[in-house]
């Protein structure tokens, strides 16, 4: 017999954009909703992040003539994944991803900046960004909507486990808390009950190195991770210890632009994303030549700098360059990309071989100038020569960014066990789910999935009985 130290209709752990979408729609269903956080702040990878979200079908490609539909991201989405995407959380995820784009702002006031941006393994530009260029505005909106609605956020408030009645249906979450309410005999921990469902948001395992190792034992301590320190695979591990179904667990993404001389995910990364890949190319210091299309998508990226063996230079001039401008101007300040009058200083400082390089970028120019057919198969119709001075150039190393895998959910975001059969009274939404990305994840689709997949759950888990 569990003891109920409080109660409330609807459970979220996690605060994060997929655990307050959730939250919001929750409420707003009439439901009373708690969100546990178990860090200091709320907000999770959502507010570290470049705050990116592809949308298909959005203004900026309307104003731009860009051709686009849910079904060349759908397409898009299954070929980043290898096809192993469970295709009708797929589905549902680029059918809905620009709706839920769109409600960010009309409803929560995020705003974005007037710039759409092509990520490696996209057909055509369909992503834009948040105002600041970064996950903070959506954190901000989404936690200040919930203020208004009356939700508490509690924070350093971990998740120790998942509880269930005799007949297997959840109906509540054991926590730790700060919150002793004036009780001398509080131990630290509480049992709180969901009168009608608990909503799992906890993210993913990205910076759980033991965790991650069991999965994938290349992912050890020498590959750095792009995540905050809190995630980790508690919130999984809690899902399966009750049944629920892993999915994907071994399938982790590395990001292609990680900088080598920062901690985490920071400017160099985000200049290497929006400015060096789309606009420069990626050589091997040791050869001097190319290793891959500069748009692949990010396993194939990460893939072929693994494979090289060491870290790979990111080269690019200053025409696009200028597609961060703001990003550049600090990195270079504090020795992220270095810039140079001429790609022969440049060769010389990063210790390339000369002519082989200098052959490597005069073929590449003459390919875009000529129409000719790039051998790693990159799209060169959009592309830049690399010929207008000065040049910058970094050091690329992947680092761990997303894991694609996590629990089974179906496309009412109901957790399932491995028969496929939904766990009662048990939800999910985000990074902590797995099969909507299959293999590999394509930029700025996370916060875009957490906003869809953290609506159904919230929809759903308020309509619940109590």
């Amino acid at each position: 017999m569990i003891t109920w130290d409080e109660q409330t209709d609807v459970v979220v752990i996690g605060s994060g954009a997929a655990g307050c979408s959730a939250a919001i729609e929750a409420r707003s269903a009439g439901a009373s909703v708690i969100v546990f956080e178990k860090m200091k702040i709320t907000g999770g990878n959502t507010r570290i992040s470049d705050g990116g979200l592809a949308a298909p079908g959005n203004r900026l490609q309307q104003e731009q003539g860009i051709n686009d539909s849910p079904e060349l991201f759908y397409q898009d989405i299954l070929k980043a994944g290898l096809n192993l995407n469970h295709r009708g959380l797929a589905r549902i995820f680029a059918e809905q991803g620009a709706g839920a784009v769109e409600w960010l702002e009309a409803e929560l006031g995020v705003q974005y900046m007037d710039r759409l941006d092509r990520f490696g393994g996209h057909s055509v530009a369909r992503c834009l960004t948040t105002r600041s260029h970064s996950g903070k505005d959506i954190v901000k909106a989404q936690t200040s909507r919930l203020k208004q609605m009356g939700v508490e956020i509690r924070t350093q408030c971990p998740m120790t486990g998942l509880l269930t009645d005799g007949r297997g249906n959840v109906c509540g979450v054991g926590v730790k808390t700060r919150y002793t309410h004036n009780d001398p005999g509080f131990k630290g921990q509480k049992n709180i009950r969901a009168r009608r469902a608990v909503v799992l948001a906890t993210g993913g395992f990205g910076n759980d190195i033991p965790f991650r190792m069991l999965q994938n034992p290349s992912l050890d301590t020498t590959v750095f991770s792009t995540n905050h320190r809190g995630a980790t695979a508690e919130g999984l591990g809690a899902a399966l210890k009750i049944g629920a179904a892993p999915v994907h667990l071994s399938w982790i993404q590395a990001g292609p632009w990680g900088c080598v001389d920062e901690v985490g995910y920071g400017l160099g990364a985000r200049f290497a994303s929006y400015a060096l890949y789309p606009n420069g190319i990626l050589v091997d210091p040791l050869t001097g030549r190319r290793i891959v299309s500069e748009w692949a998508d990010r396993r194939q990226r990460s893939t072929a700098i693994f494979k090289a063996g060491h870290p790979c230079v990111g080269i690019m001039d200053a025409q696009g360059a200028g597609d961060d401008p703001q990003s550049l101007e600090k990195c270079i300040k504090t020795g992220k990309v270095y810039e140079f009058d001429s790609l022969a200083s440049l060769s010389k400082t990063f210790k390339i071989p000369h002519d082989t390089f200098i052959s490597t970028v005069t073929a590449y120019n003459k390919m875009i100038q000529k129409g000719q057919t790039d051998p790693f198969g990159k799209s060169l119709g959009a592309a830049q020569r690399i010929s207008n001075p000065p040049f910058f150039a970094m050091y690329l190393w992947p680092k761990v960014h997303y894991t694609p895998g996590g629990v089974g959910i179906n496309t009412n975001a109901q957790v399932i066990d491995v028969c496929s059969r939904p766990i009662p009274n048990l939800y999910a939404a985000g990074e902590v789910c797995g099969g909507i990305h299959g293999a590999d994840r394509l930029g700025s689709c996370a916060l875009t999935e957490c906003l869809v997949f953290g609506r159904i759950a919230g929809r759903n888990a308020a309509q619940i009985p109590g």
